[in-house]
């Protein structure tokens, strides 16, 4: 079974202005895009199968990341159903030189495990075992959108 920590994944894109608006920060699109494959990529290692997008709750734009700057996605599983895995999301715009970093991007996803059908297959429980992953999953139950 695996643990929050084994789910915990952070991918870094560099902002082109292949992926700009007319504001030259990241267009939105590219940043949920990027968002969903991390979090599919946090599911998928807590499965361990396929694991497809059912749901964004609350995803806020808060801040842009401008042309030039690193786009870092932060992605764990912090709570699972009998096919579905809820994945904590943020973005952060962080400085090639520095490494400063500032939150730019919140949201929660839902995905669901799946055969090579497409049909709902179980996951396994979530431990939650070390310090670390008491933390990160208790800081996104308390954050997480109320339906």
């Amino acid at each position: 079974m695996p643990t929050v920590s084994d789910t915990y994944i952070e991918n870094r894109q560099q902002v082109q202005p292949t992926h700009t608006n007319n504001h030259a920060s990241a267009h939105g699109g590219n940043v949920v895009k990027w968002m969903d494959e991390v979090g599919a990529m946090s599911a998928m290692r807590f499965a361990g199968g396929p694991c497809v997008t059912a749901k964004i709750n609350d995803l806020d734009f808060k801040r842009p990341v401008p042309q030039g700057e690193i786009c870092v996605i932060e992605s764990y599983v912090y709570a699972a159903g009998r096919t579905s895995v809820r994945v904590r999301l943020r973005a952060f715009r962080e400085s090639p030189h520095t490494g400063d970093r500032e939150e730019t991007t919140d949201s929660y996803f839902v995905f669901v495990a799946v055969d090579e059908e497409g049909t709902p297959v179980s996951v396994p429980e979530l431990r939650v075992e070390t310090e670390r992953c008491r933390e990160l999953r208790d800081v996104a139950l308390a954050e997480e959108p109320t339906e």
